[in-house]
């Protein structure tokens, strides 16, 4: 009985975390990155083919509009360890000061604030830089929903 009850509760924690990811939609931004769900602008993160990674800021309407006080920083949480990444404004966007470590397959933990005053908002982004054969979109921006 005891063991059936584990199971059980082994189970119920497995469907949890299932619908936990079930839920959590990716959208793709303009370039093909990840749109984050934070308040308006709202922020693309994507990958470019130098491993910067560049945060372009959109609109309710998906217009980009220039970076105001937002700011950035990101750890790349690989398996040699973990590597600050600081963000600087170039142009109407945020860019990484240096590119992402080689290879993929490690979490991007992406902190954004909207001003000198807000509180940072984090984001656990897995970065995977295959392209989904369904969406056509890199796997960490995929919106698919496919694992």
């Amino acid at each position: 009985m005891k063991k059936t009850s584990q199971l059980m509760a082994i189970a119920a924690i497995a469907v949890g975390m299932t619908l936990a990811q079930a839920s959590e939609k990716v959208t793709a931004g303009a370039k093909g990155g990840r749109l984050l769900e934070n308040d308006s602008p709202r922020a693309e993160f994507f990958v470019e083919k130098d491993r910067t990674v560049s945060l372009t800021f959109y609109d309710t309407n998906m217009k980009p509009v220039p970076v105001q006080e937002q700011s950035a920083t990101a750890i790349a949480e690989t398996k040699d360890g973990k590597k600050k990444i600081e963000f600087e404004k170039k142009g109407d966007i945020l860019v990484s000061k240096s590119p992402l470590p080689k290879g993929d397959g490690y979490n991007v933990v992406l902190q954004l604030k909207q001003n000198a005053d807000a509180k940072p908002k984090n984001f656990r982004i897995p970065l995977n830089m295959s392209i989904c054969s369904k969406c056509h979109h890199p796997e960490y921006a995929c919106t698919c929903g496919d694992d």
